[in-house]
């Protein structure tokens, strides 16, 4: 098993074919779920799914609700956008990466990113901090 930071194909899909929303005034709503290093993600992950989620003090099934920080903007060729920063607050869990998803629906996948390595918070913080939203560093962006 292994989990690979990618953009999902079937979100590049849905792009094109108008399912996914990111603007401000959108109605629909983006999660992120952490899961162990037993996870099988990858850019062929269609949906959210809770095999291999964490699970432990402080996290519920299904992750933590986004909030858009950088709505979709472009700067030169590249269109990007940002979250927010996203904490289980006092959470006891291990976790090896993420899924972004759209709530509702099929849940379909956004991304997935790969911590690099377990992440352990003990009864503290967990947090993740999305990187500068820029056409080089967003963690959504398309070139």
């Amino acid at each position: 098993m292994a989990i690979t930071q990618a953009m999902c194909t079937s979100f590049k899909k849905a792009l094109l074919d108008g399912e996914m929303d990111f603007s401000s005034n959108t109605a629909q709503s983006y999660k992120i779920a952490l899961y162990t290093s037993s996870a099988s993600l990858d850019a062929a992950t269609t949906a959210y799914t809770t095999s291999n989620e964490v699970s432990g003090t402080g996290y519920t099934a299904g992750g933590n609700t986004l909030s858009i920080s950088t709505a979709p903007t472009t700067s030169g060729t590249t269109a990007f956008l940002s979250f927010g920063t996203t904490t289980w607050s006092t959470a006891t869990i291990t976790a090896r990466g993420a899924l972004i998803y759209q709530v509702g629906g099929s849940t379909p996948s956004v991304a997935v990113l790969d911590f690099g390595g377990d992440k352990t918070s003990t009864a503290e913080d967990f947090q993740i901090t999305f990187p500068t939203a820029d056409a080089t560093n967003a963690i959504i962006r398309i070139a």
